[in-house]
């Protein structure tokens, strides 16, 4: 990060992805508001996945997609126009037939602060169903070969 303050990771070889918090990200109260917050977690999301070979092709040919069961956020401090934000995601957990588990942490580039903290769960559907479906084999072997193992995540 720039200036030379270090970022505390929550989480060791995070994925990121550079924020810079612009006026339409703002509500009345003057911060970013929180369903801005919701949309950058699933654009690092999309964009984690896809740079490990899940992309949108994969989910297509193999008729599976993972779709967000439940996201849990603790907005530690606001985030305000003008502000250069890190925001960076782990795969945490993955029961190797069903689920998966997404951490993030996001930090103000200028003071190193980590404003919000977040975790989402995942379950692996039927893109034309709609339905719960057992994940492909190539879903596996990336989702398994990516998570970083942390402390309370998903087990199988």
């Amino acid at each position: 990060m720039s200036d030379g303050i270090p970022v505390s990771w929550d989480l060791p070889d995070p994925f990121t992805m550079i924020i810079d918090v612009g006026d339409e990200d703002t509500d009345r109260l003057g911060h970013a508001n929180n369903v801005v917050y919701v949309r950058w977690l699933e654009d690092i999301s999309w964009q984690h996945i896809e740079s490990l070979g899940m992309t949108w092709e994969l989910h297509e040919k193999t008729g599976k997609a993972m779709a967000i069961t439940r996201t849990e956020i603790d907005y530690l401090t606001a985030a305000n126009a003008g502000d250069r934000l890190v925001l960076a995601t782990w795969l945490t957990g993955f029961d190797g037939r069903f689920r998966s588990e997404r951490r993030f942490q996001l930090v103000r580039e200028c003071d190193g602060r980590t404003l919000v903290r977040a975790v989402s769960t995942h379950a692996c559907v039927n893109l034309k169903s709609q339905r719960p479906s057992r994940m492909p084999a190539e879903f596996a072997d990336i989702l398994g070969g990516a998570m970083v193992p942390a402390e309370g995540v998903l087990r199988s």
